[in-house]
């Protein structure tokens, strides 16, 4: 199979479920947004020092989270596909929850506005965290839209897991500064 098919040239693509849809549509765009985000996390993984297995698995598990969402935005309500699809569940923002407690307890007190930076791997971080609230705002977009009761339930949650992972990206960034002996970069106003 050919990685180039031109069906999508005339600005269309298909949906997981099958629908054809504008490249443009809000749906597109949360998707979209999550590609990019689970694109941005493999460069992180990529930027963390060798021995950091343990993020490196949280952040893995999070890429499989990420797909489980994507295949939800990719499926209308009316699809019989939709059926057979993974769901967020509570286990997985507890999990969230969890890592940011536990990195929280190896930082100091954030006592001002720090600015993105410092280490490669934090540097990722941020711009993760970042893309992660774009796709936040798209989800409540679809979210608004939604008439169907399990997909909104089922977006709901996505909202949820997507608020808490921009949580745990920013502590992850404060963590990699730390893992690499730098200190957050404190904002200074002029």
């Amino acid at each position: 199979m050919k990685i180039y098919t031109g069906t999508g040239d005339r600005g269309k693509t298909s949906l997981f479920s099958g629908e054809r849809v504008s490249k443009a549509s809000t749906r597109i765009e949360a998707y979209g947004d999550l590609d990019e985000l689970n694109s941005i996390i493999g460069a992180l993984i990529a930027a963390l020092p060798d021995d950091s297995v343990d993020l490196t698995d949280d952040l893995q598990q999070i890429q499989a989270d990420i797909f489980m969402i994507c295949a939800w935005l990719a499926t209308t309500a009316n699809s019989p596909a939709i059926k057979s699809l993974e769901r967020i569940k509570k286990k997985q923002i507890n999990f969230l929850e969890n890592a940011i407690d536990q990195l929280e307890n190896k930082l100091p007190d954030l006592k001002n506005f720090i600015l993105p930076g410092g280490h490669t791997s934090a540097a990722w971080a941020h711009v993760a965290r970042s893309v992660c609230r774009r796709t936040e705002r798209h989800t409540v977009l679809m979210l608004e839209a939604s008439n169907d009761d399990e997909t909104t339930d089922q977006l709901q949650m996505a909202l949820i897991y997507l608020n808490r992972l921009s949580d745990y990206l920013f502590v992850l960034a404060r963590e990699c500064n730390r893992l690499h002996g730098l200190s957050d970069i404190p904002w200074k106003q002029s």
